[in-house]
């Protein structure tokens, strides 16, 4: 466990809050939670405390076989559990739009969609779509799916009159490790140049920007429903698994230095529940807290460039 940085911050949270602590007394009953990679890691800790908190969580999950073992893990603890599972490959165009008509047509409502699944540091490799992979999964995947998601909640927030919001799990590597022009629109798929560390931050930049773009887009459009980002924290998971001996020192060092799941995934889960937040968006949130930005984050013009060229490459 972390044993610095333990002080509060103005939420009344700090670095070592567990998302149970974040969310204790919080009622989510009556609330359907999309969480994309919930099959391990932050994603199933996120799915595990918003059902103790009554939130129906649909597990959106590339491994059904895994989101199956964690469903039951939820279940067993917590006997009044809503939990679904549904198959999704964000790294596969195809497995976004099929997952987006199969959530629609199960007549669901939807109040949070929390765009989590990942991959970091892989070796160059070109998705089904021919996308470097980690923009594809990171990035693309997930604002494909809230674009096919928007009317759902649209619709839901309408009907509840209840907030919609929408949450983009980045990371600080977007400032930390990402290439010097932020995003690199013409180099997206160059092998010679592709840095694994660097493609990663470019990654997590675009969550941020994404979320900043569709803030703008939404209060044009007197929606709503809010759209933040955020980073969790460094954390020992098998997002490390390609990394080599950098994951084995993780494996080995990592609960002396890093977050624990649970304090990982606790800023998810307040940005996701906690009333403090309402009408907030736009924003990027780290340690339960808000968060600032370098100013690449907050460039609007790329932000409206990322949102074109994303549009571009998901068009059918």
């Amino acid at each position: 466990m972390w044993v610095f940085n333990r002080s509060k911050g103005r939420s009344g949270f700090s670095y070592s809050s567990t998302a149970e602590e974040v969310t204790d007394e919080i009622d989510g009953s009556g609330l359907t939670a999309i969480v994309t990679g919930a099959s391990s890691g932050i994603g199933a800790e996120t799915s595990r405390v918003l059902a103790l908190r009554g939130v129906h969580v649909i597990m959106a999950v590339r491994n059904i076989a895994a989101g199956k073992d964690v469903k039951e893990a939820i279940v067993k603890e917590i006997s009044a559990a809503k939990v679904d599972i549904m198959e999704l490959d964000l790294s596969s165009l195809a497995s976004v739009r099929k997952f987006a008509a199969d959530f629609i047509s199960s007549g669901h409502s939807l109040n949070m969609l929390i765009n989590n699944a990942g991959v970091v540091g892989i070796p160059f490799m070109l998705s089904k779509d021919n996308i470097e992979l980690q923009f594809a999964t990171n990035h693309l995947g997930h604002f494909l799916l809230t674009n096919l998601l928007l009317d759902k909640m649209k619709e839901t927030t309408r009907k509840t009159e209840r907030e919609g919001r929408i949450i983009n799990v980045s990371s600080v590597a977007y400032c930390m490790f990402t290439y010097r022009e932020g995003i690199r629109f013409g180099k997206i798929n160059d092998p010679k140049s592709y840095c694994s560390f660097w493609a990663y931050g470019q990654s997590k930049l675009a969550n941020i920007l994404h979320a900043y773009e569709l803030t703008r887009r939404l209060k044009e459009g007197g929606v709503e429903i809010t759209a933040n980002s955020l980073h969790p924290g460094t954390i020992t998971t098998n997002m490390f698994r390609h990394l080599g001996i950098f994951d084995g020192l993780v494996s080995k060092f990592g609960k002396f230095i890093f977050k624990n799941v649970q304090q990982g995934a606790s800023t998810t889960c307040y940005v996701a529940l906690h009333p403090q937040l309402k009408g907030i968006s736009g924003e990027y949130f780290c340690d339960n807290n808000l968060g600032t930005t370098t100013a690449i984050a907050r460039d609007m013009d790329l932000a409206k460039r990322l949102w074109d060229f994303s549009m571009e490459l998901v068009k059918e």
